[in-house]
């Protein structure tokens, strides 16, 4: 509930705060620097499930660096979504209304991966059930999906 709340103020705030152009410049460079945290964060986390999967590492050193990852990929996003508040969206936008569906998932997505994180870090000492791999297939896929669906209307919407 918090975050989805925390998405409805930054976007009020959008509308009724304009930013003049200096601090614009400033939310644009921090909107990008948190992608580059939030996003290669994740990249990193879902190469480690690739290592494991593909048996080049063990389950318990993929979960840990996942789990030591969760900071700085809820720093990204976090960060992503204040600056991007003060970037002017146009949230009369179809796109940037799609955007905002991605970045609610996205979030909605995270916090349900902590779970998972935990439930698979109980299950190390036995193999994972068909259940768990479905599960953190499933979250992965979600990630890829909003993480890419957000960046590519970002910059689409960046060429207008």
């Amino acid at each position: 509930m918090a975050a989805c709340l925390g998405i409805a103020a930054c976007a009020w705030v959008s509308l009724h705060l304009h930013a003049d152009a200096a601090l614009h410049s400033a939310a644009l460079f921090l909107h990008l620097a948190a992608l580059v945290l939030g996003f290669g964060a994740v990249l990193v986390a879902d190469y480690y499930a690739l290592l494991f999967l593909t048996g080049r590492c063990t389950l318990r050193d993929a979960l840990t660096t996942t789990g030591r990852l969760h900071a700085p990929i809820w720093a990204g996003l976090v960060g992503l979504v204040a600056s991007g508040a003060l970037l002017h969206p146009d949230l009369g936008s179809v796109l940037t209304r799609v955007k905002l569906g991605l970045v609610l998932a996205l979030t909605l997505n995270g916090l349900q991966a902590g779970v998972l994180n935990r439930r698979m870090r109980d299950e190390t000492g036995t193999p994972l059930t068909g259940r768990l791999l479905a599960w953190g297939a499933g979250t992965a896929l979600v990630s890829q999906v909003c993480w890419w669906g957000a960046v590519l209307i970002g910059f689409r919407n960046s060429q207008r």
